[in-house]
C-alpha cells in the first residue's frame, strides 16, 4: 500500500493523537506521513462553540479534506465528532480508552476555595449544566483554546478554575494540579480516539480495523447512539458512560436543563450482545421520561 497520509488539527494534543496512530500503522510495516490541518474551530477562539452553531466544527475540515483525497484518514477526538457523518465517511478504527474523566484545575489564588464559590471558565454546555447542578449560583466565564492556551488564560486571572477532559492532562505529561469531580458525568465517547476513513477504500477499512480495540468500539456505539437519539442534531448537556465488565455493561447517561435545575438520568446494568442497539433504547426511556419535553426546551434556548 501506498503511504497513508494522516489528517489531524496541528493542536499539541491532536497531534499526540495523530502520532499514536502513526505508531501502529508502522508497527505493521506501513509506511506514514503526518498531514496538520487547521480546523474552524482553532480559528475562532473568541466565542464559545454552542454560539458559532456548527456541527462538527473541529472535524468538518478534516472531512473536507479526506473526501477531497488530500489525506487518506484523520484522527479525530471522538467526542468532538458528530453522530452523523458525512456520506462516504466513516469511524474505522478507535484506540483504546484512557483517563476519559472530567477534572478541575485552579489557579494559584484559588487552592482554598471552596467548590461552590469558584468562578468556572468553561465554554462546554455539559460541563455548566453538571457544575449547576449541584452548584446553581456559580459564575461561568468562556474560554476556548487548546490545554497549553487554557492554562495560561487561567493563570491570567480569566476565572478560579477551569474544566478538562484528564485525557488531555495525562497525554501532554503536563505538570498540572487538578481535582476528581465525580458529578461531571464525562461526554459521550470522551478520551477515545477515532480514526475516519472513506468508505469505499475497503484494503484500508480492513487495515485500520486490525487495530481497533473491541471493548472500547462496544462502549462508544452505546454512548454515541444514546447521544445520536437524544439530541437529534442538537448540542446539549448529555453525559454516558459505558463500560464493558464481562460480557455485562454498566451505563450512566444524563441530560440535563441548560440551568441544571431538570435532569434526567439512567444507571442500568444489562446483558451485552452484538445485535441490539442499546444505546438507543437508553435514550428512547430517557425522552419517554420527560427527555422529549426538556431538548425541545434546550433548543428553542440555543
Amino acid at each position: 500500500m501506498k503511504t497513508i497520509r494522516i489528517g489531524t488539527r496541528n493542536s499539541p494534543l491532536a497531534l499526540w493523537q495523530a502520532h499514536e496512530v502513526e505508531a501502529k500503522l508502522q508497527n505493521l510495516g506501513l509506511q506514514t506521513e503526518i498531514v496538520p490541518i487547521i480546523s474552524s474551530g482553532d480559528k475562532n477562539l473568541n466565542q464559545p462553540l454552542y454560539a458559532l452553531g456548527i456541527t462538527g466544527i473541529f472535524t468538518k475540515d478534516l472531512d473536507i479534506a479526506l473526501l477531497n483525497d488530500e489525506i487518506d484518514i484523520a484522527v479525530h477526538s471522538l467526542k468532538d465528532v458528530p453522530t452523523l457523518l458525512p456520506e462516504n465517511v466513516q469511524i474505522s478504527a478507535v484506540l483504546e480508552r484512557d483517563f476519559p474523566e472530567d477534572v478541575l484545575v485552579r489557579n494559584k489564588d484559588a487552592e482554598a476555595l471552596d467548590l461552590n464559590v469558584l468562578k468556572i471558565a468553561t465554554s462546554s454546555l455539559r460541563r455548566r449544566a453538571f457544575w449547576l447542578k449541584e452548584f446553581p449560583e456559580t459564575e461561568f466565564t468562556d474560554i476556548r483554546g487548546n490545554v497549553q492556551t487554557r492554562l495560561k488564560k487561567l493563570d491570567g486571572d480569566v476565572a478560579d478554575a477551569t474544566l478538562f477532559s484528564l485525557a488531555g492532562i495525562k497525554r501532554m505529561n503536563l505538570d498540572v494540579e487538578y481535582e476528581q469531580i465525580p458529578f461531571l458525568l464525562q461526554a459521550p465517547s470522551q478520551g477515545v480516539v477515532a480514526i475516519a476513513s472513506k468508505i469505499d477504500n475497503p484494503e484500508l477499512s480492513d487495515i485500520l480495523k486490525s487495530i481497533s480495540h473491541k471493548e472500547t468500539e462496544i462502549c462508544i456505539t452505546i454512548e454515541r447512539e444514546f447521544l445520536k437519539t437524544l439530541e437529534g442534531g442538537c448540542t446539549a448537556p448529555i453525559g454516558a458512560k459505558a463500560e464493558l465488565i464481562g460480557n455485562q455493561i454498566r451505563f450512566v447517561g444524563r441530560l440535563c436543563s441548560l440551568d441544571g435545575k431538570d435532569c434526567i438520568e439512567t444507571d442500568e446494568i444489562f446483558d451485552w450482545n452484538q445485535s441490539e442497539n442499546f444505546g438507543a433504547k437508553l435514550a428512547l426511556k430517557v425522552l419517554e421520561n420527560g427527555g422529549k419535553e426538556l431538548m425541545d426546551v434546550i433548543r428553542k434556548s440555543l
